[in-house]
């Protein structure tokens, strides 16, 4: 078959979704489809642009292929007879964000209007959708609750599994991925100027803003931790993330309400890491267990220091919680050719 996976094209930015996309493509081609990988410009601010981005989207023509896989507001809203939606990302400054008063959308008659069309443009593309799963649970249940749609959870399977190894442990953390303050990189910094043990940190990843490598680059500074914590802040190679991971003592993701599980928790899990996160990490929880697969505290720097400072002090509890994770993954038998089997069926 021929198809088109949608993915949106936010300048400069490369994360999760992205990676998701990337290689759903790939997969879809070794398994004997055609598939292409359509990005859309899409800009997330003003949020009185969203909808004509969203209605932009509905213009475009994509009948020449077989199957459309939409992946996130807005592209899943595009009309094609057989539209299969892998829900990674809705719109949530409409949802959850805006009940809990975290919006960027204003609170008055235009913001309104903005949520009600945005709310009505999700309706409207579900309805018309051939199938309908979900990345993680916590999508699973805004779906649920907003739109009155039970569909069924998906994981996303790792990319370059092969590459992950547990390999001879050294003294760090490694905290991996898009550096931003909703993935609170800076809770570690704070939290490592608190610990009583010489553990070190390593954040690697690509900032969202110059604004979020300064911050950290400021807090790294003011806690005198230039020895203890190093900064890889840009697009950083496949090869070398692995090589972090697999080397390191433990993982930190610290994400606030996560949608979905995450790469850097399934990475660290397949390396036989043990994960360190917070309450209200949101779809993380969903295999991270406190003190099975690795720590669970509180978004506090006190909390975290002290996670860490166990973690510093039981190498035996890292091998435990990591193989415990290890084995957390692959009971989900989660793959490609099974993933790509229950989209298109």
């Amino acid at each position: 078959m021929r198809i088109a996976v949608l993915n949106a094209q936010v300048p400069f930015i490369w994360g999760g979704a992205e990676e998701m996309a990337h290689h759903l493509t790939l997969n879809l081609n070794r398994m004997g489809h055609e598939a292409q990988l359509v990005r859309i410009p899409m800009s997330w601010e003003p949020p009185s642009r969203v909808i004509d981005e969203a209605l932009m989207c509905q213009l475009l023509n994509l009948d020449h292929y077989d199957v459309v896989i939409g992946t996130k507001f807005p592209n899943y809203g595009i009309k094609h007879r057989n539209m299969r939606i892998w829900l990674v990302h809705q719109y949530r400054q409409a949802y959850d964000l805006w009940d809990a008063g975290q919006s960027n959308i204003p609170d008055d008659e235009k913001g309104n209007h903005i949520r009600s069309a945005i709310l009505a443009y999700d309706r409207e593309a579900f309805k018309r959708a051939q199938k309908i799963t979900c990345v993680a649970e916590p999508i699973r249940q805004r779906l649920k609750h907003y739109m009155g749609i039970d569909a069924p959870v998906t994981l996303i399977p790792v990319n370059d599994e092969e590459l992950f190894a547990d390999k001879a442990r050294q003294n760090y953390i490694f905290a991996g991925g898009r550096v931003n303050d909703a993935k609170r990189q800076y809770l570690l910094v704070e939290a490592l100027a608190k610990t009583r043990s010489n553990i070190r940190l390593v954040i690697a990843g690509p900032p969202d803003n110059p604004s979020d490598a300064i911050k950290l680059e400021k807090l790294v500074k003011k806690h005198g931790l230039k020895d203890r914590v190093s900064l890889d802040l840009r697009f950083v190679e496949r090869e070398r993330i692995t090589d972090y991971m697999n080397r390191c003592l433990a993982t930190a993701y610290l994400p606030f309400q996560e949608d979905s599980v995450g790469y850097v928790t399934a990475e660290a899990f397949l390396a036989n890491k043990p994960v360190l996160t917070t309450h209200d990490s949101g779809g993380v929880l969903e295999i991270v267990h406190d003190t099975e697969t690795g720590f669970v505290v509180a978004p506090d720097p006190s909390d975290i220091a002290e996670a860490i400072d166990r973690l510093a002090g039981s190498v035996d509890d890292c091998v435990r919680m990591g193989t415990n994770g290890h084995d957390v993954w692959r009971a989900r038998g989660i793959s490609w050719e099974r993933s790509i089997k229950t989209l298109l069926e």
